[in-house]
């Protein structure tokens, strides 16, 4: 399947909005694209026994995403968004059941990418993560929406901005201290 186009998924979502019931129909496939889209950059840097499959992590999503059926859907920007909060909300409630299965000694490492290239030690754990993005989320909402848009959800520096309603160099100023923070507070934690 073709991925939509911004403009495609934006006008199916407002369509959606609108009580166009084929537009659900007709967004059903993009949206199963995009949270494979999404897992995929999640799964990646996973270690190859991991035990959540990505198919696994984007039927939880979906059924999650379909449930928000009181919405208003602004763009493909926002959709993105919160399906990365639906993702990450996802991996964090696994990482939490398996780390109570097993005393500490399943949590899910995660590859962070460019969002941590400063740090030494590229895996983290995404409960500890989650903890440090709920702290920075308590001093700066802004900030960690940026970082879950960026790294859990994948967009740019563009889309983001757009998302938030923000500049472009808002972002990556907000991006740039996100991370050292971030940086800073889960050194602190270990």
């Amino acid at each position: 399947m073709n991925m939509a186009s911004p403009h495609e998924l934006t006008g199916l979502l407002l369509a959606w909005n609108g009580g166009d019931h084929d537009a659900l129909d007709k967004l059903t496939p993009f949206v199963y694209d995009e949270l494979h889209r999404l897992a995929k950059r999640y799964m990646g840097g996973e270690r190859a026994n991991h035990t959540l499959q990505a198919t696994a992590v984007i039927n939880e999503a979906y059924l999650r995403l379909i449930d928000w059926r009181n919405v208003r859907w602004q763009n493909r920007a926002h959709f993105v968004g919160v399906a990365a909060n639906l993702m990450r909300h996802v991996l964090v409630d696994y990482a939490r059941s398996r780390a109570y299965t097993k005393r500490g000694g399943a949590n899910i490492r995660i590859t962070l990418h460019d969002a941590l290239l400063a740090s030494k030690e590229k895996n983290v754990e995404l409960l500890d993560l989650d903890r440090a993005l709920s702290r920075l989320e308590n001093i700066d909402p802004r900030k960690a929406k940026i970082v879950e848009l960026r790294f859990f959800g994948g967009l740019t520096l563009d889309e983001t901005a757009e998302a938030l309603n923000v500049s472009p160099n808002t972002v990556s100023n907000d991006w740039n201290f996100a991370k050292t923070w971030l940086l800073r507070d889960m050194s602190h934690d270990a």
